[in-house]
């Protein structure tokens, strides 16, 4: 790979910083350019969407339609604004493509860069954003004042594994008839499920008295959480889209 400093030293590229080309428009035509853009712009989303496909990804070397581009170079360096030909080139002499990373500026913005790569680093990056995004999930588990031993064990099993899988838990407790003039019953239970499952789970909402009901949410410890994530990419592993490393140009 050529030295890119090199290449865009000097004048001899016809590098022409930030100067603006052709005749000032009047407020009038600049303007009626404007909204026949925008009016070009909302045909092609249109027909694209018609169609069937969409099409997010930046243009690249002889897809890039414009005469002259504002050319950055691979460290970021600030060249200029340069020909459409004299940008290809560069690329083509430095092993790398040239990338329309601001189509909308005047005139658009274009960076080298090894694509493929790119491409690769911003699907890893979306990937685990998605990820980060999870919405999570509230299970709910119903409890009676006066449950028997037998229920209960079961039932903050359920609780467990709920916890252990990433999951909040919203534990609600049911009075009927008398029961309701017996708070300190409801109270009495939540406070032992907290200590019991404490190992995984914290209360997120103390309870409260809700109606004829009494609610308390338990929510996941940090590492459980993320621990329970762990497994669930392990065990859906084949729906995740496989990334494959760019290979290295020759």
């Amino acid at each position: 790979m050529k030295d890119f400093r090199v290449l865009i030293s000097g004048r001899a590229l016809g590098v022409h910083p930030d100067r603006s080309s052709g005749p000032r428009l009047s407020a009038w035509a600049f303007c009626f350019r404007s909204d026949a853009k925008r009016i070009a712009a909302h045909t092609a989303v249109r027909n694209t969407i018609e169609g069937g496909h969409i099409s997010v990804e930046p243009r690249i070397n002889d897809q890039i339609r414009a005469r002259e581009v504002r050319l950055v170079g691979p460290e970021g360096e600030q060249v200029g604004i340069v020909p459409l030909e004299r940008a290809l080139q560069l690329a083509a002499d430095v092993d790398l493509d040239l990338v329309e990373v601001a189509p909308m500026a005047r005139p658009p913005v274009c960076k080298l860069m090894d694509f493929g790569k790119f491409k690769y680093e911003s699907a890893l990056k979306a990937r685990e954003a998605r990820r980060n995004q999870q919405q999570t999930v509230i299970k709910e588990m119903k409890l009676r004042p006066k449950i028997d031993s037998h229920d209960y064990e079961t039932k903050k099993g359920h609780v467990v594994r709920f916890l252990k899988a990433g999951d909040k838990v919203k534990v609600t407790i049911m009075f009927r008839g008398r029961e309701q003039s017996r708070p300190e019953l409801g109270f009495r239970l939540l406070r032992k499920l907290e200590e019991e499952v404490a190992e995984v789970g914290f209360v997120e909402s103390s309870a409260k008295q809700d109606g004829r009901n009494m609610i308390m949410v338990l929510a996941p410890h940090r590492s459980v959480k993320l621990a329970g994530r762990k497994g669930d990419e392990g065990t859906g592993a084949e729906a995740e889209e496989v990334l494959a490393e760019p290979s290295a140009q020759a």
